[in-house]
This record gives structure tokens, sequence and C-alpha cells, in this order.
């Protein structure tokens, strides 16, 4: 594994510490704000810790991808250079982000806060990684791998379409810029979602050794329902701006589809795995099994968010949070953790060691089960009394709330404690050589 690859994935991890550290910060300020106020106000840690998550999943999944495609072409110096030139420059700028917000300055919008030149940058080095995945691509390619391609293809574009606002013709409707943000941020999800569920493919086919599944029915068929997801299912991301009936129907008939069939391979490939494998590649399999248990979850608080009776008392409110740190946490950081385990060969640990990371992924689900049920009580009392009671001051109305945002906050201290410990023994690791 190259050092800059390695470095890469690391930093990636560091994203996900500092994304954890601040949002325990944040809930205490959001709780407490008399006591934070004049030194680390809300509004100031909630953009740091939105973008450091967002930049943990987006580098998570595109570092392994490179580290991937360059196993696939360890002599080619075009894939080396175009690997160096995109990791480079997204880890300055991540860098330069998140200098600016520590100086308070900001001027993009929701997820990318940060003053909007340093788009330019992050555009020069994703067009990198997009000829890299382009690199060798062939019709008769593996389905995981059309997904990374689509996945970065389409990050591309709606990165792209996220950074519109900075014309003006968009900022002159208030309606217009709105549904473009929510629609390129929706779509963009989707694009991510492809990169990590190929890199699941991926890493699935390398510990059950099947490589039948690379090609098979149900995994282009996870590709195809993948890619119709992330370019129709942002419907429901705009649910409560004027458009057509049908758009809301689509979307919320094709929102989750992808996850069932993900569970459906994931189960398969437990049915299948044999005793000897399990235990070779034991904490990516815990992973595995982690992330399975919540898209269970999650797929179940999707399909009740997508009943428009109960959407109209859950859109906007705590439950919208819980469905996004659920997915989050529960299903896209603990696949990145197991395929970066794998990579890492987190395996050959001591005893000790993996005995600690498996209780911390078992300390984390409890955790995160707290976390998440918190946040969805918390949206359905606010919820109720937002639809029933529209005149009630925000102070009454969060009153009833506010124990179960607390709740929230000590659950989110013990995820924090939990991945924090598994992310500072994987920084540990020393990665040498590649795996086969």
């Amino acid at each position: 594994m190259s050092t800059l690859n390695r470095i890469f994935i690391k930093f990636a991890l560091l994203l996900l510490f500092v994304a954890l550290l601040i949002g325990v910060i944040s809930s205490v300020a959001f709780l407490y704000p008399e006591s934070f106020n004049n030194w680390l106000p809300f509004h100031m840690l909630r953009p740091m810790h939105t973008s450091a998550a967002l930049f943990w999943i987006i580098c998570g999944a595109s570092g392994c991808i490179c580290y991937f495609k360059n196993q696939q072409y360890p002599d080619d110096g075009l894939v080396k250079k175009l690997t160096t030139i995109f990791i480079v420059t997204w880890i300055a700028v991540i860098i330069a982000a998140f200098v600016n917000y520590a100086m308070g300055n900001f001027g993009g919008r929701e997820y990318w806060e940060f003053p909007p030149y340093l788009n330019l940058p992050l555009l020069i080095g994703w067009l990198a990684i997009t000829f890299l995945i382009l690199r060798g691509f062939r019709k008769d390619t593996p389905a995981y791998e059309w997904m990374w391609m689509t996945g970065v293809v389409f990050f591309l574009i709606t990165f792209t379409e996220q950074n519109l606002w900075q014309l003006s013709w968009f900022r002159e409707s208030y309606i217009r810029e709105v549904t473009v943000q929510w629609k390129a941020n929706g779509s963009m999800v989707g694009a991510w979602n492809q990169m990590i569920n190929g890199l699941s493919v991926y890493v699935l086919i390398r510990i059950s050794g099947n490589e039948a599944l690379g090609t098979s029915k149900k995994t282009y068929f996870l590709f195809f329902l993948g890619l119709f997801n992330l370019m129709f299912n942002w419907g429901h991301h705009v649910y409560n701006l004027p458009n057509a009936n049908w758009m809301r129907g689509v979307a919320y008939a094709v929102s989750m589809t992808e996850w069932v069939i993900l569970i459906i391979i994931i189960r398969g490939f437990r049915k299948k795995l044999d005793e000897s494998r399990k235990l070779k590649h034991y904490l990516s399999y815990r992973f595995i099994m982690a992330a399975e248990f919540w898209l269970f979850a999650n797929l179940f608080l999707a399909l009740l968010m997508s009943i428009p009776a109960l959407n109209r008392y859950t859109h906007g409110t705590h439950i919208t949070v819980a469905h996004a740190m659920g997915t989050t946490i529960g299903i896209n950081t603990m696949m990145l953790l197991a395929i970066i385990g794998y990579i890492f060969k987190a395996n050959e640990l001591s005893e000790r060691l993996k005995k600690v990371i498996a209780f911390c992924i078992r300390f984390n689900n409890y955790s995160l089960a707290v976390f998440w049920l918190s946040l969805i009580i918390a949206g359905l009392i606010k919820g109720y009394i937002m639809v029933n009671q529209p005149d009630m001051d925000f102070n009454s109305l969060m009153k009833p709330v506010l124990p179960f945002i607390e709740a929230f906050a000590g659950a989110g201290f013990f995820v924090f404690l939990s991945l924090g410990i598994i992310v500072v023994i994987f920084l540990r690791i020393k990665v040498e050589k590649p795996n086969h």
C-alpha cells in the first residue's frame, strides 16, 4: 500500500474522530448555550461537525477505491499520478476549510459552509479520481466497479449542481436556489451510497472467496437500483417545496429499495460464509453484521417516514436527524470501518485489541440505539405539538422535548467513546503489504 494512500485513509479516520468529538461538544453547546455562546457557540460548531462527517464518508469511500484501483494497476504511472493529485488536493482543501471555520470565515451552503472558492480545487481533485476510475473500464467489468464508476461520476455531477447557487440567476429566486440545493444534496447521498455499496460487495467477495457475486444478477440489480435511486429519489428531499405530486410518489417508492437488495446480499453472504473465513476476517464480519442491523432499523423508520400522513409530523423534526444519523453512523460508518479493517488487516492485531474492538462495536450498537430512539421520541413530540399547537412559542415547545435531547447527548458521548477507541486503534496500525 502506498504511503500517500495510507495517509489519506488515516486522514479520513481522523475526520471521523473530529466529527464525533465536535458532535458531542455541539450537543452540549445546544443544551447549555449560556456557557458556550461566548467562546464556542453552536452555530460555529455545527458546520464543523457536518463537514467533518461529510468528508469522512467521501474521503473514506474514495480512499478505499483508490487503494483497490492501485492494486489492479500497481505499475501504472498514470494511476499513481491521478491518485496523488486527488489525495494531495483534497487533504489541503479540507485542512483549509477547517482553518477558515476556526477563524469564523463562512460563506458556502448546507454541509459545505466554508468559503465557496475552495470548491474549485475540490472539483479539480475529483476530476482526477474520475479519470482514475475510468482507467481500464470495460463493459464486462464486475458490478462493483460499475458502482464505483457511477458513484464517482454522479458525485462530480451533483457537486457541480450543488454549486450552481454561485450563479446570480439561481440566487434571484429563493425557491429555485433551495430546490436545486436540496435536490443536489439528496442525489449526492445516492452517489456516495453507490461507492460504498460497490466497496461492500468487493470486500464481501474478498472475504467469502465467492467471485461469482461480482457478476450475479442480485449484484447487478443492486447496481441498477442504486443508480435509479440516486437519479430519482431526491424528490422526498424537496417535499415541502412546490413540485408535482408524481415526483414525491416516485421518490418515496424508490428511496429505500436499494437497502432491501443490500440486506439480501449480506444475508446470503452470511449464510454461505464458512467458519474458517469468518474467523479469518472476524472484525470486518462484526462491522458488517452491525451495518446489517442498522439497515433493517433505518429501512423500517424510512418506510414510516414515507407515509404522507406521518411525514406531516416528522418532516424537519429530530426524526429526520435520527434517520440521517442512523444511516451515517450505523450503515455508512460501519461498512467503511469493515472495509478499512480489511485493508489494514485488523484481524492480525493482538487478541486483546481484537476483543477491545469487538466490545466497542457492541457497545456502539447499544449507545446508538439510545441515541436514535431519543431523537425519534423527541421528533414525535415536537412534530405533534407543532401541528396541533402552531402558535406555541419555541421555549414552551422545547420543554417536553429537552429530556430526550439530553438522553441523546449522553448516548452521543458513548458513541464517540466506542467509535473513538476503534479509530485510535486503526490509526496506530502500520500498513505495509497489500491485501490479496
